[in-house]
């Protein structure tokens, strides 16, 4: 499932600083650039020499491509791989971002808003491109699978604390990436997840490559939030997927549930086809065109189960993968919805839409009556800013429930500590543990000119929220090294199981919860 977009929260530090720092290796050479801000390292990979940006925490790696331009004949095609290349390929610079409608207020502008349909890139920071054998952390970015890039999560900080290879990617999004045209032609078939096909090529991408940038291939950890956290699990449903990540942590998740919706017909109206002619005639359309069709059609851009590259629900996948399958964090904030009451997304007929998917599919009905009746003073926006928060939470409660019932172990977690901000009417919500997951508060304040570092809605010099960015950051990183959350500084984490029902609670005073959502477990009709 997808969630409205929360970009800014992190437009996260690249941390670029001196070079001094950057340990060298037989496969890199050191190189001042042309304003002498920075220096460049040029790394030697299978597929061709890179130069990169060295600086105090390592080496940061920009706009890689890891798939070939997905434009003219391969628009709507699964991803194709990308090919070596001769002399220096320049990864200085961040990438063009995929094509999508703006973000609406209070939310910023990207970094580096040049839209593309060629965008299938990835950004890649590493202590060292020293051929050692590092954990792999892969963040898949959100954005209701409509917005959204790697280049607002830039990862030298965590990279640099945790001694792991951090990779942010880009994938198609909106109508190139999720709408299913597979009526059109039969070649087409799975193109309602050619944005998720991406994030495959992306992760195999990294098991062939990432050893020349300090890597281990062995070793990966795919994380997301609200879009990318529903990625993350809808990945554990795709078969193509396995193999190439050993760990998932899903950040406030929508689960990816229910079959493709047809809009083949808002999109022959739009356009004016027939069906034999339609498919030529959006291949032919300038990528903008075709992204103002989607918007102003409300073409429904919503991932699914295609049922050739996501094949199954994410609980029915974990389970049927069992003890083969991979440890899993999941987890919401308190608060998930007032960020989207902010932009607009509580409006008339939002509450049962967002219910029904809430409910994978069923009729939401009953479960609106319950709530209501949970909070009788609940207006119409109380009530949809409900529905929004108890969507991530349901998603996030059953895959860890169901990861350790099937033998790897899952852990829940929600995040509690409120903001400031807005009079602080926002509490924790979407997105707010963002920057306390890349530790944007210990970040080096040397950046780049393109940088834009922030920390959410939190105050950086609060002991608190300091504390928190520091443990939990700990925490994934730990998870990435070993599998296992405990054992950097935050309380002992039990696995979530239906009997004991432990949560980990992230606020000023961290604690373990049981029974946590006993009571949205009776709404939802679970308990």
């Amino acid at each position: 499932m997808n969630s409205l977009s929360r970009r800014g929260f992190l437009s996260a530090s690249l941390g670029l600083a001196s070079a001094a720092a950057v340990p060298s290796s037989p496969h890199t050479q050191m190189q001042p650039d042309e304003t002498g801000s920075h220096s460049t390292v040029l790394i030697q990979t299978r597929l061709g020499r890179v130069r990169a940006i060295a600086h105090g925490q390592g080496v940061t790696v920009l706009g890689l491509r890891y798939a070939a331009a997905p434009t003219g004949a391969l628009r709507f095609m699964p991803p194709e791989p990308s090919r070596p290349w001769n002399g220096v390929y320049d990864a200085t610079r961040l990438p063009s971002i995929a094509l999508q409608p703006p973000d609406p207020p209070p939310l910023p502008q990207p970094l580096n808003p040049h839209q593309d349909e060629d965008c299938l890139f990835l950004n890649i920071y590493t202590p060292a491109a020293d051929r050692r054998k590092r954990p792999v952390l892969v963040w898949i970015h959100g954005g209701s699978f409509v917005t959204g890039s790697a280049n607002e999560y830039g990862g030298s900080q965590l990279a640099a604390q945790g001694d792991v290879v951090y990779v942010a990617l880009n994938y198609r999004l909106g109508v190139f990436g999720f709408v299913d045209l597979s009526g059109l032609d039969p070649r087409l078939a799975g193109s309602a997840s050619n944005g998720f096909r991406d994030q495959i090529a992306a992760l195999r991408w990294v098991r062939d490559n990432i050893a020349d940038f300090g890597g281990d291939p062995g070793n990966v950890t795919i994380f997301g939030e609200s879009a990318g956290g529903g990625s993350v699990l809808a990945l554990l449903g795709a078969p193509s997927a396995h193999g190439f990540f050993r760990r998932g942590i899903a950040h406030s998740p929508g689960g990816v549930t229910t079959p493709p919706t047809d809009e083949l017909p808002k999109l022959l109206k739009a356009v004016g086809a027939d069906q034999r002619s339609l498919l030529d005639r959006l291949r032919a359309l300038p990528a903008k065109e075709l992204l103002a069709i989607q918007v102003s059609n409300n073409i429904n851009c919503l991932a699914s189960i295609d049922g050739v590259v996501i094949t199954r629900p994410y609980v029915q996948a974990i389970r049927e993968r069992g003890a083969a399958g991979v440890p899993l964090i999941a987890g919401s904030n308190h608060d998930e919805g007032t960020l989207l009451r902010e932009v607009g997304g509580v409006g008339p007929g939002v509450a049962p839409a967002i219910a029904a998917l809430t409910l994978e599919g069923r009729d939401p009905s009953a479960y609106l009556a319950a709530l209501q009746a949970a909070y009788p003073e609940a207006d119409a926006p109380s009530l949809g800013v409900l529905v929004w928060t108890d969507m991530f939470r349901r998603a996030s409660l059953r895959a860890a429930q169901a990861a350790t019932e099937a033998g790897p172990g899952g852990w829940l977690y929600r995040f509690d500590l409120p903001s400031s901000a807005l009079g602080g009417r926002l509490g924790a919500t979407h997105g707010a543990e963002i920057p306390f997951t890349f530790n944007l508060f210990a970040a080096k304040s040397a950046q780049l000119p393109s940088e834009e570092r922030t920390t959410g809605f939190y105050d950086a010099r609060d002991p608190a929220v300091r504390n928190l960015a520091q443990q939990w950051s700990n925490t994934v990183l730990a998870f990435a090294h070993t599998g296992n959350p405990n054992g950097a500084g935050l309380p002992e984490w039990p696995k979530y199981s239906n009997t004991t029902r432990a949560s980990l609670v992230m606020d000023a005073e961290s604690h373990i919860a049981h029974g946590l959502d006993d009571g949205h477990r009776k709404i939802w009709g679970d308990a």
